[in-house]
């Protein structure tokens, strides 16, 4: 079992709201009622409110915001908001909860033009038919897979063999992953806790490599072939 190290500050500490000339970052609640093993959010719910939106490009930072009685309905009401005249487009920067998200809030998400989606998977791959319901929600709400983004936990107790096959399983859905590292660790400073340095590095590599093809269709990093090569 590999346990939390230290003790570290909880990943939400209250409101917050800022912005600068062009996006607006705020958190409007805290708390997550999981209770997982490799999480500091605290468990205790409790709701902020929505401040003044002020940008037309908006993340909102809450960790499990479809988790709080008030999420849906909020969801529902930022789609009248405007800002110089302008719609708003919002970003949920933490990943779905799937065990929260029904086709109604797929469908709200999308017409209060929520984009980059985000549904984490931190668990096994025995998880895949939940993840792909709840993929299959939002493609059914009009995201398309280039809309869609597969958190998952990497580092820690799910075995690098087994986030492998998660990977695989990804790219036949056809939708991007975004590789998150236990304890909040970011490239290139990611001690390996339970995994060895070869795995971090070799599946940080097969993410970006698959998040290429997933995005352009074929390998961007491979020159083209000139004429008199073809023929």
């Amino acid at each position: 079992m590999i346990e939390k190290r230290g003790i570290r500050q909880a990943y939400s500490t209250g409101p917050y709201n800022k912005f600068n000339d062009e996006e607006q970052w705020i958190r409007i609640s805290q708390g997550c009622p999981n209770h997982c093993p490799f999480c500091y959010e605290p468990p205790e719910l409790e709701w902020f409110g929505v401040p003044e939106i002020v940008r037309n490009d908006v993340h909102i930072m809450d960790m499990n915001l479809l988790s709080q009685p008030e999420g849906p309905q909020t969801i529902r009401n930022l789609r009248a908001i405007r800002v110089n005249g302008q719609v708003v487009r919002y970003t949920l920067v933490c990943g779905i909860d799937y065990r929260f998200l029904t086709d109604k809030i797929a469908n709200d998400l999308k017409i209060s033009r929520f984009y980059n989606v985000r549904v984490a998977w931190d668990w096994t791959y025995d998880d895949q038919f939940k993840i792909a319901n709840a993929v299959r929600k939002l493609k059914n709400a009009g995201y398309t897979n280039k809309d869609i983004q597969i958190f998952m936990l990497c580092n820690w107790e799910i075995p690098f063999s087994e986030c492998v096959k998660k990977l695989n399983l990804c790219k036949y859905w056809g939708v991007q992953v975004m590789d998150c590292y236990f304890d909040g660790q970011t490239s290139p400073d990611i001690d390996p806790i339970g995994w060895t340095p070869f795995q971090i590095k070799t599946f940080r590599h097969e993410v970006r490599k698959h998040n290429q093809f997933a995005n352009f269709g074929i390998d961007p990093e491979l020159k083209p072939q000139t004429q008199e090569m073809i023929d």
